[in-house]
Parts: C-alpha cells; sequence; structure tokens
C-alpha cells in the first residue's frame, strides 16, 4: 500500500518494523529515561481499557488489565523514530502526544548522556483526524468493531458509496458545517474538502455551496468524490499483490538492509555514551 500510494523505494527506506531488532534494543535502553508520570498521562492506554483521560494509574480497572506492552508501548514508537535519527515525523493530530514523548525522551538521554538524539518535530497532515462514520465523534479506526465505519483504501466504488450513504448524519435537512452539534455532516463535509479539486475553500465555504442539496444527494457526491480519488491506488495495489511477489520481497528486503545499517550507526553512538 506504501507502494501504492507513491512512495518511491529508490527515494525511501520501506521495511517492516521486526526486521530491524535496534529498535526494540533501543526501546529498552530508553525505558531507563522515561518517565512514568509522562507515560500515566498518555491517552493511548486509557483508550485502549475504555476509561476516561483523566484516569490515572491509582484506578481499579488500571490496576487489574494495564500490562507493561501497553503502559510502555509509546517507548517503543519513541524508538522508531529516534532510531534512525529521524528530524521530522509525518503524524495525525490524535499522535502529537507521541511525538512530545519522543522529544522529552530524546531531551532526558541527550541531558544525561550527551547530546546523541535530535528533537523531532511533528508534521500535522491537513486532514488532522477523520472520524467515523459510524460514530463521528470517535476516530476512523481499522480496528473499530464495524466495518461500516471506515472506508479502506481497498474498498470499491460499490463499497464507498454503501458506506458513506449509511454513515450516520441527522434529521436536519439542510447542509451546514457544525463540528459540535452537527458532527456526522461536518465529518463529512472535511472529507469532501480533502478530497474536493476545488483548492483553498473552508468547510463553511463548502456547507454553503451544498446548503440546499438533500443529504441523500450529498452523500453521493461525497462518495463520488472518494471513489474517484481512491480508484488509482486501489487498482496498483492489487496490480502489486497479484503481479511478481517477488519484487514486493526485494523491496523489504533492501529496506530491511538500508533501515539496518543507519539503525546502527545509532546504536553504535548509544552504547559507547551508556558504556555497554
Amino acid at each position: 500500500m506504501l507502494l501504492a500510494v507513491g512512495l518511491d523505494p529508490a527515494r525511501s527506506t520501506i521495511f517492516y518494523q521486526s526486521d530491524v531488532p535496534a529498535h526494540t534494543e533501543l526501546m529498552w535502553i530508553l525505558s531507563t529515561v522515561a518517565s512514568m508520570g509522562y507515560l500515566s498521562r498518555m491517552t493511548q492506554w486509557k483508550s485502549k481499557l475504555q476509561l476516561p483521560e483523566e484516569t490515572g494509574l491509582e484506578h481499579s480497572t488500571a490496576k487489574s488489565k494495564l500490562r507493561l506492552g501497553l503502559f510502555s508501548y509509546p517507548v517503543l514508537q519513541a524508538a522508531d523514530i529516534l532510531v534512525h535519527r529521524a528530524t521530522h515525523v509525518p503524524v495525525g493530530d490524535d499522535q502529537k502526544q507521541h511525538i512530545e514523548l519522543t522529544r522529552y525522551t530524546a531531551n532526558s538521554f541527550n541531558h544525561i548522556y550527551g547530546p546523541i538524539f535530535p528533537a523531532p518535530e511533528a508534521l500535522i497532515s491537513p486532514a488532522k483526524r477523520v472520524m467515523s462514520l459510524k460514530e463521528p465523534n470517535l476516530k476512523m479506526s481499522k480496528s473499530h468493531s464495524d466495518e461500516r465505519s471506515r472506508i479502506l483504501l481497498t474498498d470499491s466504488s460499490e463499497e464507498i458509496h454503501k458506506k458513506i450513504k449509511l454513515a450516520l448524519t441527522d434529521s436536519e435537512p439542510r447542509i451546514s458545517y457544525d463540528p459540535i452539534r452537527r458532527p456526522g455532516v461536518s465529518n463529512l463535509i472535511e472529507i469532501l474538502r480533502h478530497f474536493d479539486e476545488t483548492d483553498g475553500k473552508t468547510c463553511e465555504e463548502l456547507a454553503l455551496q451544498y446548503e440546499s442539496t438533500s443529504m441523500r444527494s450529498f452523500k453521493e457526491h461525497v462518495a463520488s468524490k472518494v471513489a474517484h480519488h481512491l480508484k488509482e491506488i486501489r487498482e496498483k495495489y492489487f496490480t502489486l499483490v497479484q503481479g511478481n511477489a517477488g519484487y514486493l520481497d526485494a523491496v523489504a528486503d533492501l529496506g530491511a538492509r538500508t533501515a539496518r545499517a543507519n539503525a546502527d550507526l545509532t546504536m553504535k553512538s548509544v552504547k559507547a555514551a551508556v558504556g555497554l
């Protein structure tokens, strides 16, 4: 899929994380400087356990169900970034917290052992957060139990039209942009904005443009735009998957070798700094 959306293996190092052991090796070393207090404030483990954001480690559910792997997972994410000495990381708006933890961890390590890691910055996508089609107050997720809640890059035009047709909106007849009061309709407007050829229009301007359109027609229009723009990606994906499997293996192998060599440079500096 990374190849299908346009990444060029001649310019990008594309690899499986599990092919580069340095990721987990650095995670353990970073765990010695990672802050328990900072990790306890991370929202990921709370959302996985379906707990409120203000929950602390003293909560009964946290005490009984929280596992170390889930709690310390953000340290692995930090290692993923820092082992390659990344300076910028493209993420969605909801991942800013993880970049901040990475910066904090890098600075903590550098303070104790010397300047090894850059403090990476987040590159926020223009589509900061795409919401669920069935629960528009939640982020669209591939792990959601309802398949109709998300658009996959492999979805056919028919599947995209069906999912958007069934997207949760409301009974108000007109199209308007109000993320708080009308999250379902507003989510569709935001999706349309990222696929619309009319560059520069705000969500409010798009809402005015389609104000008198029926909800059924508006959904049909959004679905057509999404399906049209994802068609080429979907076709390229299936061409790659159904084609020469050796090509994908070759890309992964080359990427792994390049990534391991790059990570080994970092680990040599890290091990020297900590005295291993």
